[in-house]
């Protein structure tokens, strides 16, 4: 199937690889064409401009946005309404505010565009091991990107959540239990730093051993393991802990809805508290973070 991928930056590009691992034609379009030129090396095609796409493209077209939430997202629609053809289908791949991208929806359904919410799980290790999908918008839309998603997605790794925003939403919600999970092992993990026994605990081993048949087992826990055999006591990094902002919508979604949500709201104020104070759970959730996701550290001695 043909696609066109705009944005590619580290799940965007990893995105496109797996999908010409797959077969599948891939227009790749970049802000800096550098990467797009890096990308059409290994077997995409490069659009250096935005307008290409449309040519570049059979009809009915499918593009799939991996760009930063807020004003980009719109820009690109704005521009990508006056390119793109009713019947065409634009995903957004990122971490949109749900809300937003109902009203997005709306803005594409009148140039006859139908508009897809995509929530994405799997940060780096995506391309090996496949992304989960979840997915708001038109059944059919929904449907005709298939191909990709099959792709995409692990066996039986992608849901249509429902009408447009669902996919978003689910996400939010998803990044708020990720949110909860993680500072459970983090306060878990500095509890036993904080005991007599902690000289002889070998956190990484024993991150091991609770993932063979404890109740607790997960992949956050093999991701931990991984990143105690670099750096037993995380003493390389600092323990501030960024928030990419669907924690909060998790949060202000749990005001709204009258719904109490007290782990996923601490686990939220943690993060905040952790850009003051250099604790050894906070170390644990900044560790995490980069080894699924990639994200940045702050390491010891002030350097990123």
């Amino acid at each position: 199937m043909q696609v066109a991928m705009i944005g590619l930056g580290r799940m965007g590009m990893n995105m496109a690889r797996r999908l010409l691992e797959k077969g599948h034609t891939v227009v790749a379009y970049n802000r800096t064409t550098r990467k797009t030129e890096d990308l059409a090396r290994e077997g995409a095609v490069a659009a250096h401009a935005l307008e290409d796409l449309a040519d570049l493209l059979d009809a009915p077209r499918a593009v799939w946005m991996m760009i930063p939430a807020g004003s980009a997202v719109d820009e690109h629609l704005e521009r990508l309404r006056g390119i793109l053809s009713p019947g065409d289908i634009l995903v957004d791949g990122g971490n949109s505010f749900y809300k937003d991208s109902r009203r997005r929806a709306r803005v594409a359904e009148a140039a006859g565009i139908h508009y897809v919410d995509a929530g994405v799980s799997g940060g780096i290790w995506g391309r090996s091991e496949g992304y989960c999908l979840m997915l708001g918008g038109p059944r059919e839309a929904v449907h005709r990107l298939e191909p990709l998603l099959r792709s995409l997605a692990p066996e039986e790794g992608f849901i249509h959540c429902g009408e447009s925003g669902a996919g978003h939403f689910v996400k939010m919600i998803h990044n708020g239990i990720e949110y909860a999970m993680m500072q459970s092992y983090a306060e878990g993990f500095e509890l036993m730093e904080a005991s007599s026994y902690a000289k002889d605990l070998d956190y990484g081993r024993l991150s091991h051993v609770w993932n063979r048949g404890s109740v607790i087992r997960s992949w956050l826990l093999e991701l931990l393991e991984r990143a105690f055999s670099e750096d037993p006591d995380l003493s390389n990094i600092q323990g501030n802990v960024e928030d990419s902002g669907e924690g909060r919508w998790c949060v202000r979604h749990a005001v709204e809805a009258g719904v109490p949500s007290p782990v996923i709201a601490t686990s939220l104020f943690e993060r905040y508290r952790s850009r003051q104070e250099n604790t050894f759970s906070n170390r644990i959730v900044a560790a995490l973070r980069k080894e699924f996701g990639g994200h940045a550290v702050k390491m010891a001695g002030g350097k990123d």
